[in-house]
C-alpha cells in the first residue's frame, strides 16, 4: 500500500517543545514516560539531550497491556543499556508508589549535592515528559493522589504548563506531549499511529491497520513465545496468516462490515487500543526478534 509519510507535527506541539527546553533549566528530576507496548518508538530522540545530567525516571506505562515475558525481556534488555525501567499502569494505580519513591531518591541526590557546597535542601523539582497519550497526566493525578490534571485518551490535551505539590518533597511540573519534528523511522511512526501515541488526522487509518496486522503476524512468527495464540483469528474468526495487513482488512470489511474497509480498520484499531485483543508488545528488545 502507498500513501505519504505519516505526519503530524501541529503548531501547538512547536510551542510546547520550546516551552519545556526553558522550564527543563528549572528541574532536578525528569521522568520520562513511555509506552510499554513500543518503548522504543516512543523514546523521543533528543530527551538525553535535553537531560544532560540532570536525574532521570524511566517509566514504561501501560504495563496491563503486554504480557509478563515481555515486561521481563525489556527489564533485562534495559538493565544491559544501563538502565532501571519502572513498569506503572497509571489508570489503575499499579507501580506508581515505586516511580514516586524513586523520585525522592533522585532527588536525595541532588539535596546532597546542594549540602556539600553548604546549601540548604529544597524539595526536589521533577517533571514529566513523553510523547502524546502515553499516560502522563493519569501518572500525575496518580501521584498526586487526586486529579489534579485533565486526562484522555486523545492526544494534545494537556496544552498549559504548572507546577503541581505532590508532597513537602516534591514539586512536579506537568509539560504537555512532545513529538520530534520529524521521524525518518516511518516504522516507528505507524507503531505510533497503531498506539493512538500521535494525532488521528495525521494518518490513514485503512492503512495502519494494515501495519497493526502485518505486525502481529511478525511477533507471532518470530517470537511465539510473546503471542502464543493468534489474537485476530481468535477475536474474528479470520486467519491471518495467509493473507497481506491490507488483504485482512478487506477480508474483515467484507466478513463483518458488508465491505466497508474504513470501518474495519477502525474496528481492529479501537480493539488493539482497548486491549480487546489481549496484552499484544508491538515491539521486542532487538535479539528476540527480527528487525
Amino acid at each position: 500500500m502507498t500513501s505519504p509519510p505519516i505526519q503530524w507535527y501541529p503548531g501547538h506541539i512547536a510551542k510546547a517543545e520550546k516551552q519545556l527546553l526553558e522550564q527543563l533549566k528549572k528541574v532536578d528530576v525528569v521522568l520520562e514516560v513511555r509506552d510499554a507496548r513500543i518503548p522504543l518508538a516512543t523514546c523521543h530522540p533528543q530527551v538525553e539531550q535535553w537531560i544532560g545530567s540532570k536525574g532521570r525516571v524511566l517509566v514504561l506505562n501501560r504495563v496491563d497491556m503486554i504480557p509478563p515475558a515481555a515486561q521481563q525481556a525489556w527489564v533485562d534488555w534495559f538493565r544491559t543499556q544501563g538502565e532501571q525501567p519502572y513498569f506503572t499502569d497509571a489508570n489503575q494505580g499499579k507501580g506508581v508508589s515505586i516511580v514516586s519513591q524513586a523520585t525522592k531518591d533522585a532527588g536525595n541526590k541532588m539535596n546532597q549535592r546542594r549540602r556539600d557546597r553548604g546549601m540548604l535542601p529544597r524539595p526536589v523539582r521533577a517533571v514529566v515528559i513523553g510523547f502524546p497519550n502515553v499516560g502522563k497526566s493519569a501518572l500525575i493525578n496518580r501521584l498526586v493522589k487526586r486529579r489534579v490534571v485533565e486526562s484522555a485518551r486523545r492526544p494534545g490535551v494537556t496544552r498549559q504548563l504548572r507546577w503541581i505539590r505532590i508532597s513537602d518533597q516534591i514539586e512536579l511540573l506537568d509539560a504537555p506531549g512532545v513529538l520530534p519534528s520529524r521521524l525518518e523511522d516511518q516504522e516507528a511512526a505507524l507503531l505510533l499511529a497503531i498506539c493512538d501515541d500521535i494525532g488521528e488526522a495525521a494518518y490513514d487509518n485503512q492503512r495502519v491497520a494494515a501495519a497493526l496486522v502485518d505486525r502481529l503476524k511478525h511477533i507471532q512468527s518470530t517470537a511465539p513465545e510473546m503471542l502464543p495464540d493468534s489474537p485476530l483469528q481468535h477475536r474474528y474468526e479470520l486467519d491471518p496468516m495467509s493473507l497481506t495487513g491490507e488483504s485482512y482488512v478487506e477480508a474483515l470489511a467484507e466478513q463483518k462490515h458488508q465491505g466497508d474497509k474504513e470501518r474495519s480498520a477502525r474496528q481492529l484499531l479501537n480493539d488493539f487500543r482497548k486491549g480487546l485483543l489481549g496484552a499484544i508488545p508491538l515491539e521486542l528488545p532487538i535479539g528476540l526478534e527480527e528487525l
